[in-house]
């Protein structure tokens, strides 16, 4: 089958600047994806190759460079999983696309009762960073609109502040209510971590996603050895695609939970290698969105559904820009669903791909 790609820059713009653990973000760049077959130029699938820049490990110079070298004529999937197997976001752009292709360019990528519209996927409740009062805000509206699973982002600012902030929460909601994770994007330092690790477990959290900074796995599994509270892997795992160096990763750390980002671990099939490797040590998983439109953003939630995993999700970024694609996605509450009647549009900015 004779492939043909192009890849189009596309910048989303935050409705209002986000703290994240790289900093405020008002803008975020993006490639949109294009296959179609040359003989049927008008059938075509679409995807994301999502860079997330200061995050990703293919936030590197040469990025364009390697999406010019893959176009106009795609090379088949397994000889290009290889080439670029270190550039995650480009891989889950280019998977998303082939499989929106394969099923009929309707951006179908994982045909499931969640694409039917028959299931929805419960997701958390996002808390970004801010002051005190201002994450105080969202807690109460995330737990208004009937959240009850909530993460909040620490770590920016003073933690007996932060400490404060669950410590309210708990005094109204006990854990079998509201579930809280807490993700401090490797915030502590591994000598006073196990310290505040002991704390944080008084308030009966879920989990702590990345205490400390990646890279150092002797720290990291002395951690996760010795807590009081569950530890899920997230940055930790960026960069490792190799599956060797994958397995070897989690026999050293050995932590409760991953947590899998498609476009920052591998795309797809390298999220899918992590899984594999957790099932066979008993660790458990679920996965979040990185900030992408909502062509990545369905994709994502279509694998998820798939995967059969109960845990809530994260997938709560839909929102966010003033520019996204409009899609069957549809937040309910805590429950992400697929509107098989609602229609995508592509109206925003430049909508070159679309010809």
């Amino acid at each position: 089958m004779d492939l043909k790609v192009s890849f189009h820059p596309y910048s989303l713009i935050f409705k209002k600047p986000s703290g994240t653990s790289r900093g405020i973000l008002t803008t975020k760049e993006t490639w949109i994806v294009k296959v179609w077959q040359e003989s049927s130029p008008g059938l075509f699938g679409l995807g994301e190759c999502a860079l997330f820049r200061g995050l990703s490990c293919d936030d590197r110079p040469d990025y364009e460079e390697i999406l010019a070298s893959l176009s106009p004529n795609l090379p088949p999937l397994d000889t290009l999983a290889e080439k670029i197997k270190d550039f995650p976001s480009i891989l889950f752009g280019v998977e998303t696309a082939l499989a929106d292709l394969k099923n009929g360019g309707k951006r179908v990528i994982y045909p499931s009762a969640f694409s039917e519209g028959k299931q929805s996927i419960r997701i958390n409740g996002l808390i970004w960073m801010g002051t005190k009062s201002e994450m105080q805000s969202q807690i109460k509206v995330k737990i208004a609109h009937g959240f009850s699973c909530l993460k909040l982002k620490i770590g920016a600012i003073d933690f007996e502040a932060e400490l404060d902030l669950l410590k309210a929460i708990r005094q109204e909601f006990d854990a079998n209510t509201i579930e809280l994770r807490v993700d401090a994007n490797g915030a502590f330092s591994p000598q006073d971590a196990l310290s505040k690790l002991d704390q944080l477990a008084k308030l009966k959290l879920h989990s702590i996603e990345q205490p400390i900074k990646a890279g150092q796995w002797e720290e990291m599994a002395r951690l996760c050895e010795q807590t009081p509270l569950p530890i899920a892997l997230d940055e930790e795992l960026i960069g490792i695609n190799d599956l060797t160096q994958k397995k070897s990763l989690l026999e050293t750390i050995r932590p409760q939970y991953i947590i899998l980002k498609p476009s920052l671990h591998g795309g797809f099939a390298g999220s899918e290698e992590w899984i594999s490797l957790a099932n066979e040590q008993k660790i458990d998983w679920w996965a979040t969105s990185a900030l992408e439109s909502n062509i990545g953003l369905n994709a994502i939630a279509q694998w998820c559904a798939i995967q059969k995993n109960e845990m809530p999700q994260g997938l709560g970024t839909g929102q966010l820009y003033t520019n996204n694609f409009e899609s069957p996605l549809n937040l309910q509450g805590e429950s992400l669903f697929y509107l098989v009647d609602k229609k995508w549009s592509f109206d925003f900015q430049d909508n070159s791909f679309l010809l």
